[in-house]
């Protein structure tokens, strides 16, 4: 598959692999591919769209979920049908625009979903730990999506300057004469570490130091806060609450640094170690690439897994159908653990434990 270094792609090696490569793992990835491209389609196509229709969801969090959701489907749609081709035929058919397109939309998305990931942090360290000052609004989270596309396609520049689409260098054996490849090719091999390097600490590790010290924080501060509210039913049924979101959030965050810690590590791996000598490459390139994909259903997954809410709405939204919930079924409450003018959402009367977030 490609080698996007930036969007965390891993490259194929040039050499064929047929004991790595056995014919029921050649079907059985593509069709795993499918699967994971089916459900993050209808997964995250569904999570926009009811976020979208219903006002009551209209915040700062969902806004952001919202724009994890639009990367996500960003890759399933651009890249993962062409990774499944490409894996499959070893060889790139889509022409030069579309090598330089999926490679340029997989390094954005996933820079834009850790740059969300860490404004989300940022909302709820300021929610918690300063509620009386100042308050991102909506707006502020749309200006803060603007400012991360705009960094993020800064960033996948070198990428995209340096992706290339040339003829595969296996001409030599019959079944791929004539074919082309699409791959990164640098000036120097200390160039592609340096991006390579530089996309690991902003891409990964820098972003999740910073959203773990956020949640540690977070953790801290709603740990000390737990015995002054005790007593205060109201205040504990808000504390409890607002600890299943920052769960909720912290998981999509444990979850997304699991699915892509693989493919980074196999990326270190393949700059340390000379090509010819890594055994079954397209092998672990592909499992790790696999891996990495998992993350585009991470949204939907946990948002329907504790919400039960938005299950119903999810399967509402799977049948085509329009939604049962009418906004005066609702009722504003305070998310906020410390005064009731700090964040607010809306709860259903009839299942006062669940939360649209």
């Amino acid at each position: 598959m490609q080698n996007c270094s930036g969007g965390n792609c891993s490259s194929k090696n040039d050499t064929l692999e047929g004991d790595c490569y056995h014919s029921t793992l050649a079907l059985v990835l593509p069709i795993v591919y499918s699967v994971i491209a089916f459900l993050a389609i209808t997964g995250n196509f569904s999570l926009i769209f009811i976020i979208i229709k219903k006002k009551e969801m209209h915040n700062v969090t969902n806004i952001l979920i919202a724009n994890l959701s639009t990367c996500d489907l960003l890759i399933s749609i651009i890249c993962l049908p062409f990774t499944v081709v490409y894996t499959l035929m070893d060889y790139w058919i889509f022409g030069e625009a579309m090598c330089k397109l999926t490679n340029m939309v997989q390094c954005v998305s996933v820079s834009v979903s850790v740059f969300t990931l860490v404004l989300i942090a940022l909302e709820r360290y300021q929610l918690i730990i300063n509620p009386r000052g100042w308050r991102p609004s909506n707006l502020h989270a749309f200006i803060g999506i603007f400012v991360v596309w705009i960094l993020a396609i800064c960033i996948a520049i070198p990428l995209a300057i340096h992706v290339v689409f040339e003829e595969s260098p296996l001409n030599n054996f019959p079944q791929y004469k004539g074919t082309f490849i699409c791959h990164e090719r640098w000036p120097s091999l200390s160039s592609q570490n340096i991006f390579t390097n530089v996309m690991l600490v902003v891409q990964y590790f820098g972003p999740l130091c910073f959203i773990g010290m956020c949640y540690l924080k977070i953790y801290i501060r709603l740990k000390r806060r737990n015995v002054a509210m005790e007593t205060m039913r109201e205040n504990k049924y808000r504390s409890n609450e607002t600890k299943r979101i920052n769960v909720l959030l912290i998981s999509i965050v444990v979850a997304t640094a699991v699915c892509w810690l693989p493919l980074h590590i196999f990326n270190i791996v393949a700059e340390l170690i000379p090509a010819e000598s890594m055994v079954c490459t397209n092998l672990w390139s592909s499992v790790c690439h696999l891996m990495a994909m998992i993350s585009t259903c991470i949204n939907p997954i946990f948002y329907g897994f504790l919400n039960r809410n938005l299950q119903q709405d999810l399967l509402i939204a799977f049948r085509f159908c329009r939604c049962s919930s009418r906004e005066d079924d609702y009722e504003t409450i305070t998310m906020s653990t410390i005064q009731s003018d700090v964040s607010k959402t809306s709860f259903k009367l009839s299942s006062p434990e669940a939360s649209t977030l």
